[in-house]
């Protein structure tokens, strides 16, 4: 892998942030946390800047460390074996060549990220932990 571990890390838990956000639940309560249950506490806002801190750290990496943060997708979800590695990066090469959607656009729309990364990391013998 061309990405450190320790971005890959990095990215998970920003992953597992996005992926706890809600919408808004309850937007003209006018109640206190307290008499809620804090519900609104995971709501996103207009003032989250989860995602776009996400976004920079993508924008950030080079197109190698994105690639394989796509491929560690399609190892994650069985899409991939670990011993196609080099399969899977051409694979997001290709993925990112083809298509107009950002990497970071992509990588937000795909349900579970978090875990499919830690997935693939696991698979390639490599842990956050």
């Amino acid at each position: 892998m061309d990405i450190a571990l320790d971005k890959v890390c990095e990215l998970i838990l920003r992953a597992r942030a996005i992926d706890v956000k809600e919408g808004v639940t309850d937007p003209a309560s006018g109640s206190n946390p307290t008499d809620d249950g804090s519900i609104d506490m995971l709501a996103s806002s207009p003032d989250d800047t989860t995602e776009d801190e996400f976004r920079d750290v993508i924008a950030g990496l080079n197109e190698d460390e994105r690639f394989d943060l796509i491929a560690l997708v399609y190892i994650g979800r069985g899409d991939m074996e670990p011993e196609e590695w080099g399969g899977a990066v051409r694979l997001a090469q290709e993925r990112e060549e083809a298509n107009s959607i950002s990497t970071a656009d992509w990588l937000l729309g795909i349900p579970n990220l978090a875990d499919l990364w830690d997935e693939g990391l696991n698979a390639m013998g490599r842990s956050c932990v």
